[in-house]
């Protein structure tokens, strides 16, 4: 690309949500036009009514292809031909329809080379559907588009706290079948991957979470951490990935012991979004590992109650973005070093001290 600046690309997500507000807000701050080129995929007409209907000072231009993009403005590129209607704060298939049109249009323009990462605005799975599609997710739907048969991994990113979980979505009256040693060894790799390449951690220390509760103030030791949890932890160690484990998830998070931790990985989904969600409640930021991609979320829904009342908080957006193109430069900087690395000049070697260190003290009784 000849812009020296990184093009964002920003789906407009839900158009009865907050989405636009989102947006707006967030290019509110004049200096976001200094770091970056946005490109948002939408709908002028949409954009225009919320603009007006909510006084937002926000300026954009209209562009017909993504390769008419400038710098220092707002770039409107139409992604949904037909008119919208938009009903503020309420779930429509037209609403879940259009979100699912900008994203298409924009893995259209990824393949192309015409932007370099993404930014999604919130969408509701439920009413996002086209021509038969159930979207279940962004992730799920980029690994769709650009994966070629590899699957992402969700992680939850706040400050210095980065947390995945083995099994996603999954039912938790399933996790313990769905729960095996190649599948945490295949998500902790995963996390290493990206915490040394999109975050430029050079040896990150990844915790593992147990399945079941501490019996007593002993560390969990339930059938599961015994025979799968505790396995997969030995033979990353062999792999010279630095994973310890397995906490019990109360005492993990209780005691702040999650501070002394590059990642973590937690077996479900709620025993990761739940300790998140109770220490970032404003600018946690949902990222993808994993695929050619680039792809951020704010860590926030549509948010249909507060749609069109100038109550949405872009912060968390914001931070969505700043991580997109922190995660593309750590990406282009990594794989630039990587590609002709210099001969070592001394053998690695793992530093045992480590599992005494990072191992949870016991409850004396």
């Amino acid at each position: 690309m000849d812009s020296k600046k990184i093009r964002v690309a920003i789906t407009h997500g839900d158009t009865n949500g907050i989405g636009y507000e989102l947006i707006f807000k967030a290019f509110s701050e004049p200096e976001m036009l200094e770091y970056c080129t946005p490109i948002i995929y939408g709908s002028p007409k949409v954009a225009a009514y919320y603009r007006k209907a909510m006084n937002l000072p926000a300026q954009f231009s209209i562009i017909q292809k993504a390769e008419d993009a400038e710098d220092g403005r707002i770039n409107l590129l139409p992604a949904v031909d037909e008119e919208v209607k938009v009903d503020m704060g309420m779930p429509t298939q037209e609403s879940g329809t259009a979100a699912i049109k900008a994203l298409d249009r924009a893995m259209t323009d990824y393949r192309d080379e015409l932007f370099d990462v993404l930014v999604t605005a919130p969408v509701n799975n439920q009413n996002a559907q086209f021509e038969g599609f159930q979207f279940k997710g962004h992730k799920e739907y980029i690994e769709t588009c650009l994966g070629e048969g590899a699957k992402g991994l969700s992680i939850l990113c706040g400050g210095d706290l980065r947390i995945a979980s083995v099994t996603g979505k999954t039912p938790l009256k399933d996790v313990p079948t769905a729960i095996t040693q190649e599948l945490i060894i295949e998500k902790v790799k995963q996390m290493h991957t990206s915490l040394k390449r999109d975050f430029m951690i050079t040896n990150p220390r990844i915790a593992v979470l147990a399945l079941n509760p501490s019996n007593n103030g002993e560390e969990s030791c339930g059938p599961e951490e015994a025979s799968i949890i505790i396995p997969a932890i030995d033979q990353l160690a062999e792999q010279k990935i630095q994973a310890f484990g397995p906490y019990p998830t109360d005492e993990f998070f209780g005691n702040g012991h999650f501070v002394e931790f590059d990642g973590i990985m937690a077996m479900y989904h709620d025993q990761a979004t739940t300790p998140f969600h109770s220490l970032y409640t404003e600018d946690g930021v949902l990222f993808t590992a994993g695929l050619p991609l680039v792809h951020t979320a704010a860590n926030t829904t549509p948010s249909y109650s507060i749609t069109g009342c100038n109550e949405a908080d872009a912060i968390s957006f914001r931070h969505a973005i700043y991580l997109a193109l922190d995660a593309f430069c750590n990406r282009e900087d990594y794989d630039e070093a990587y590609e002709n690395p210099l001969p070592k000049l001394y053998h690695e070697k793992r530093d045992e001290s480590e599992k005494v260190r990072f191992s949870i003290p016991k409850k004396k009784g």
